[in-house]
């Protein structure tokens, strides 16, 4: 019908404008959060752009939900502002039959969020922890400035100074060293050259022409060391990321198989995704009333509250199927049954002539006004 391609277009016109400000906004907000931490030296210039992008994938879902929820209340709220709304009931059009447009509409959204979590989230994810592995593996040298003192590593850092280095070929003049030994004593390297270099996995860190004074603080029992060349393992080889240890990696086909409760409870999130695209985009249907003649716009605060406590609820009882408190299907069922349960009410009472909400709730019911 005309009025379900006009509905439809202006759908999509208004879901893009939608995606795209909502993915301006968090975008822009991350990437600023990564720049600020770069700056103090927490995170390599170099790689917030890959950081960035894997992000945005994770929270594409998100995104596409929100995007198919706003747009659909967005466009049927001026329906009934601009009075077409009641111009299409007033022909003898039932407002049920605006549930074919608004699926119309939600199923490819709906598809497009089944592909992204259940097959394209898991393989961003690992390559997300595998990046991020080999940026650990890396940042040592990356962080590394001339001219400033920067400490780095794990359970015993190291504090480097470096005169000057040229990150082309790894030269380095002038440089200073401090590390504290397993046995708890503290050393100090000087040496006049170095050169940062890769060899069976490891970075290495080649000393030439220094001295190496190590010792207890606080004792005189430092000891002094000359020597021609020295080499330091400044990180090891990269670890090979596990995708069973997390179960945001995992494939999908293996959670089906797979009778633990964390890998149920992902299942479960990945499943519940795109039937609340569904299932909030036909919310979005009665919720979307809006009377002209009051002004009031308190369905717009409904349906924000309605959001939240549904995503609340979901993510309560992925909890619960993690903990091993609920089977799998009992956690995926309940909030999207009680959704439904919800549209139905709503759309029956908001078929019916107007009156007050409780007698509205009664009549919508079976019961009598």
């Amino acid at each position: 019908m005309i009025y379900q391609r006009q509905f439809i277009k202006e759908l999509s016109f208004t879901a893009v404008g939608v995606f795209v400000i909502l993915l301006a906004i968090l975008v822009s907000t991350q990437a600023i959060n990564l720049l600020g931490r770069a700056a103090s030296g927490r995170v390599a210039i170099d790689a917030v752009a890959a950081l960035v992008g894997f992000w945005t994938v994770g929270l594409t879902p998100l995104l596409l939900i929100l995007t198919a929820y706003i747009s659909t209340l967005t466009v049927l709220t001026r329906y009934w502002r601009d009075s077409e709304m009641s111009v299409w009931l007033s022909c003898g059009l039932a407002l049920k039959s605006w549930t074919q447009p608004v699926l119309r509409f939600a199923v490819p959204f709906a598809l497009l969020v089944a592909a992204i979590s259940l097959w394209l989230m898991p393989w961003a994810e690992l390559r997300s922890r595998e990046f991020a592995e080999i940026l650990k593996q890396k940042q040592e040298l990356s962080l590394i400035e001339p001219g400033v003192f920067r400490e780095v590593g794990g359970q015993l850092p190291r504090v480097y100074f470096i005169e000057s280095f040229d990150s082309d070929s790894g030269d380095a003049r002038n440089l200073f060293i401090r590390e504290k030994e397993d046995n708890g004593r503290d050393s100090v390297i000087l040496a006049k050259s170095g050169q940062f270099t890769q060899e069976d996995g490891k970075r290495i860190l080649a000393l030439q022409n220094g001295h190496r004074y190590s010792g207890t603080p606080g004792q005189a029992d430092y000891e002094r060391a000359a020597f021609q060349s020295l080499s330091l393992i400044v990180s090891t080889g990269t670890k090979i990321v596990d995708a069973s240890a997390n179960r945001r990696t995992v494939p999908t086909t293996q959670l089906w198989h797979s009778g633990n409760p964390q890998h149920q409870a992902e299942l479960m999130w990945r499943l519940s995704l795109p039937l609340s695209v569904l299932i909030l985009s036909l919310l979005a249907l009665p919720l979307s009333y809006y009377n002209p003649r009051s002004g009031h716009t308190y369905n717009i605060l409904i349906a924000v509250g309605l959001f939240l406590v549904y995503q609340n609820g979901l993510t309560f009882l992925r909890d619960a199927v993690a903990s091993g408190k609920l089977p799998m299907l009992m956690g995926l069922l309940p909030m999207h049954v009680l959704m439904l349960a919800l549209f139905w009410l709503l759309l029956r009472l908001r078929s019916q002539p107007a009156q007050a909400f409780w007698p509205g709730i009664k009549a919508a019911l079976g019961g009598k006004p």
